[in-house]
């Protein structure tokens, strides 16, 4: 079963007086990377919620979003009126040296950072566990998300991979028939050039036996084939982050193809490797997104 690293994730439960809203969303990335705007009710806890997000979803450029909103009362407020008056006193000034209008100068500074905040901004006990679980409960939508993105990946690089086997087996058709044309091509350009009965036919298949050996595909053939069953192995292994073994599967699958294609010498089995090239970097691409 696959993962893929995009997905979204949505939660909202009331608490105390107050409802949250979370929504965590995620794409494709090398290593873990969250982005998150913590409300200051939450500061408290932003490593916990930090070290939650990234134990439930492991990889990926991750975005987190958190939205509070009061049940019905009135929200406490507190005015720190020290820092209101040193906003005021500053402001006026520079107003009355620009002789600017500063009717609305009181209003505007209300809405300047920390002047006036939340009185009762904390959780207690049992509110941070109740968010603890909501916070999971998000994940575990997004990961759901993610197993249904997952199920349709594996779909497409099974049917990738099966495409490779069945030209890596019209390859092996074609194989006996290569050593064929080899030797048949050596015999008339020997014939054509120095004369039928000019050679050495025992050296002539010695050079053959030694040539051959040497564009013999075989070895590749056969650790394409162990790796393309271990590729499948860990597509139905239970373990759910397989993106990173996967991707280096793939680069041992182009070494063989690259492999092959330089010790073809046959224009049939060079077609072959084209469409297995093609395969290969279908495949590449998807697996970028498999967690």
């Amino acid at each position: 079963m696959l993962y893929s690293m995009t997905g979204y994730g949505r939660a909202e439960q009331t608490i105390g007086d107050r409802i949250f809203l979370i929504e965590i969303k995620s794409l494709n990335g090398k290593q873990f990377d969250l982005r998150m705007m913590t409300p200051t009710i939450l500061k408290p806890y932003e490593i916990e919620i930090r070290n939650i997000i990234n134990e439930g979803l492991e990889r990926g450029s991750v975005e987190c979003l958190f939205n509070i909103k009061y049940n019905g009362a009135t929200k406490p407020v507190t005015v720190n009126t020290e820092l209101l008056k040193a906003y005021y006193n500053s402001v006026k000034s520079v107003a009355s040296e620009l002789n600017a209008n500063d009717d609305n100068l009181l209003s505007a500074i209300l809405r300047l950072p920390d002047v006036v905040t939340n009185s009762s901004d904390n959780l207690n006990e049992e509110e941070w566990k109740q968010f603890e679980a909501l916070l999971k409960s998000a994940i575990e939508n997004l990961n759901k998300h993610r197993q249904n993105e997952g199920a349709a990946l594996e779909t497409e690089l099974l049917k990738r991979v099966d495409n490779i086997e069945l030209n890596e087996e019209a390859i092996k058709l074609l194989e006996p028939l290569r050593r064929e044309k080899i030797k048949d091509g050596l015999i008339k350009l020997l014939s054509e050039n120095v004369g039928k009965d000019n050679y050495d036919a025992n050296r002539l298949e010695q050079e053959l036996i030694y040539y051959i050996e040497k564009i013999d595909i075989t070895e590749e053939q056969v650790r394409l084939k162990s790796h393309i069953s271990y590729f499948k192995d860990i597509l139905k292994g239970k373990e759910k982050s397989k993106g990173k073994k996967l991707s280096f599967i793939l680069q041992e699958f182009g070494r063989e193809i690259n492999t092959t294609g330089s010790k073809a010498n046959n224009a049939e089995i060079q077609k072959l490797v084209v469409l297995m090239k093609d395969e290969l970097e279908k495949m590449k691409e998807q697996v970028l997104n498999v967690l």
